[in-house]
């Protein structure tokens, strides 16, 4: 039986983030819609920023709409009892976002040294299911960093971040993991790689075969990516692999918005997360 049509819905956006862009390496932002139909999503355009400032900017530019953003929105709950930080979600993040990133990088780097080899590093409970890295992590990926620059921007904007803090407001902000979907996908082959040494032909058909497997909607959010010729072009030419992954952020906000539309206040995020830590939109309650 189709899916029932829905009713007018905000754009979706997707970002494939970085806490330091530049010219070379800027923030990605793909553009587009939940169809009606509420099985397809339509990537409308892409956006570049070299700044954070023009990336905050553009944003808030926008009267509405429910963004899958690729960057960690909380701490752990383990660490931050154990620094005797906020355990209000929002009182934490500003609180973090007062600290430099030398400060950070001592407070987190003593709280590893004092653990056993294998478990240095405290994680979320969304951080197993989804296959995510430690959002304390500061380097390789330095998703911390990405917290520190990102997080603290969504919040000035007003935003809305189900699970973590409710507000009235037509920007809607869920932490997505383009990683996830991609290994359902197309298991552990890489696509992507910022080096230009490891930008191989294997990655450039991992790549293919991703999008060939979202445009069909081969996966468990059942959602196909619709897009034109110069846009899935841009995707499997972007050896870094920015393009893509934010098209799949993109893909995983459009998954959210329709548990929404049909009715789920959290956007399809399981109920009784913790709301220190929020969870990454898509991820199962366990590891698949």
């Amino acid at each position: 039986m189709p899916k029932a049509a829905l009713p007018p819905l905000p754009p979706l956006l997707g970002c494939d983030f970085s806490s330091s862009p530049s010219p070379r390496k800027p923030i990605v932002l793909a553009w587009g819609r939940l169809d009606a139909d509420a099985q397809t999503v339509t990537l409308e355009g892409f956006h570049r920023f070299s700044t954070l400032v023009q990336w905050q900017a553009f944003l808030l530019q926008q009267p509405a709409w429910v963004g899958g953003f690729d960057l960690p929105f909380a701490l752990p709950r383990e660490l931050v009892n154990s620094l005797g930080w906020p355990s209000d979600w929002q009182a934490c993040m500003q609180h973090y976002a007062r600290l430099e990133r030398s400060e950070i990088r001592d407070l987190f780097k003593a709280f590893c040294d004092a653990r056993p080899v294998g478990g240095k590093f405290a994680h979320r409970a969304t951080d197993g299911p989804a296959g995510a890295s430690p959002s304390m992590k500061w380097v390789n990926p330095p998703v911390a960093w990405m917290l520190h620059a990102g997080l603290p921007r969504l919040l000035a904007l007003g935003a809305d971040f189900p699970g973590l803090l409710r507000r009235d407001s037509t920007r809607v902000a869920l932490e997505a993991y383009p990683g996830m979907l991609a290994r359902e996908l197309i298991g552990r082959r890489s696509y992507k790689s910022d080096d230009r040494q490891r930008q191989t032909p294997e990655r450039a058909q991992a790549r293919a075969a991703l999008l060939e497997a979202l445009q069909q909607g081969r996966h468990r959010l059942g959602l196909r990516l619709l897009a034109e010729a110069p846009q899935l072009q841009t995707m499997a030419a972007d050896a870094s692999g920015d393009h893509l992954d934010a098209a799949i952020c993109m893909l995983q906000a459009g998954w959210a918005l329709a548990q929404h539309a049909a009715g789920d206040a959290l956007y399809g995020l399981p109920p009784g997360i913790d709301p220190l830590e929020g969870w990454i939109v898509t991820a199962p309650l366990s590891r698949p």
